[in-house]
């Protein structure tokens, strides 16, 4: 086991559990197993170039902190109004972009990504597959470092345009899973396994 700090200050490690496994260790949760290095492996984008391991997604949930999270509802009821708040809960700092709102969770809601004005790292979009390509355009243009697609959002010309902009692409993916799946806070699911897996667990069975 190999120890060492994240940029958040927390203790972690890696350890090689097999020859197909890589196990992450922190102060935040259990053990968690990167099995053959992906979570979702039902999703579509896992058979194209701009699949993800979770290695991939854990370094860009460790390394960054700001998320404009694009078509944020003020319904507390919607997904991505519960990922904003847990996000919150987490220490990331988080902008509203509803061009329907003025104000989410207490803070400034904006009509576009070009109307922050200040520093974005992750663009979540969480808006139907069409929407995306000018999305896109505005987070290349503003500078961010990731554009990341929620579930269920696809696209992949979308997605060449963001990498070849230089940017890192996630697609189908939700933030706030992941970063519990990572960091423990699956429990606020009802589902705090411990384990990354797109199967379900049996403790039993102990650890994949």
């Amino acid at each position: 086991l190999t120890h060492f700090a994240s940029p958040r200050g927390e203790k972690c490690g890696l350890a090689l559990g097999s020859a197909r496994r890589l196990r992450l260790v922190s102060d935040h949760s259990p053990v968690c197993s990167f099995g053959n290095g992906a979570v979702g492996s039902t999703s579509s984008v896992g058979s194209t170039e701009f699949a993800t391991s979770a290695m991939d997604r854990y370094r860009i949930l460790e390394r960054y902190s700001t998320i404009a999270m694009v078509g944020l509802s003020a319904n507390p009821y919607r997904p991505s109004h519960f990922a904003a708040k847990y996000m919150l809960s987490k220490g990331f700092h988080i902008i509203p972009v509803n061009p329907r709102e003025t104000q989410i969770l207490g803070r400034p809601c904006y009509g576009a990504l070009t109307e922050i004005g200040a520093p974005v790292e992750i663009v979540n979009i969480f808006r139907a597959p069409r929407d995306v390509p000018p999305i896109v355009e505005e987070a290349i243009g503003i500078g961010a470092k990731v554009v990341w697609m929620q579930l269920g959002v696809i696209h992949l010309e979308a997605a060449k345009r963001a990498r070849d902009a230089g940017l890192q692409v996630v697609m189908d993916h939700c933030v706030k899973v992941e970063h519990a799946r990572f960091f423990g806070g699956l429990h606020l699911l009802g589902l705090n396994t411990g384990v990354i897996s797109a199967r379900s667990w049996n403790p039993a069975a102990g650890s994949k």
